[in-house]
């Protein structure tokens, strides 16, 4: 079974070596939604693939980081690097270029890696992450699947080389997630107190 959550955020960018000159050469904006599918062959405790609600936490905070940011390829001209860090306090860097295609990878990356980290504690047996949708627009998107996302034909993305500005992770609800997350520590759910026993249970 396949569950969606939808997020969104507003980001700028320039998509080096595209074919479109304004894309490639012009600082631009989008509206992006970005969708997030779990995949499960077994509910939880609730009858769910995995709440709603644990999505708003570090899942949430990655995806809002972009947010009235500015994303950069860390290859792209020095001078455009410093001058976005120094006029836009809330930017990340990339070790791709900042494309729907690579957007999708990257939120992959890192919301896999947040998943695999996170201590399950009310049944959650076998929940995955299935795939990550990035809209640029209403009609364009790109869709991640695993075997994308660690692909090194399209380019190897490690938690270390995608680096979050000061601003970014001063708003995140901890503001140590992301180096957590590179250290390989773990999230923990919170625990739930069962209200109606299953049969499982009896």
């Amino acid at each position: 079974m396949l569950i969606r959550k939808k997020f969104g955020f507003e980001s700028a960018h320039i998509v080096r070596n595209c074919s479109s000159d304004r894309c490639r050469r012009s600082i631009h904006g989008h509206s992006y939604k970005v969708e997030v599918l779990l995949e499960a062959h077994a509910l939880d405790n609730g009858q769910m693939v995995y709440d709603f609600g644990l999505m708003k936490g570090t899942i949430r905070d990655v995806i809002d980081a972009f947010d009235h940011a500015v994303t950069f390829w860390d290859r792209d001209e020095p001078d455009y690097i410093e001058l976005s860090k120094r006029f836009s306090a809330r930017w990340i860097s990339m070790p791709v270029s900042p494309s729907a295609e690579q957007f999708s990878r990257v939120f992959f990356v890192i919301i896999d890696a947040l998943l695999k980290q996170t201590v399950m504690q009310n049944g959650e047996a076998d929940v995955t992450l299935h795939s990550v949708i990035a809209h640029e627009t209403e009609t364009g998107y790109a869709q991640c699947f695993r075997e994308d996302a660690y692909n090194p034909r399209m380019g190897e993305i490690r938690l270390e080389d995608v680096v979050f500005s000061d601003q970014v992770r001063a708003e995140w609800m901890d503001a140590d997630m992301y180096e957590k997350l590179k250290q390989g520590l773990s999230f923990v759910n919170p625990k739930v107190t069962m209200q109606v026993h299953t049969r499982d249970d009896d």
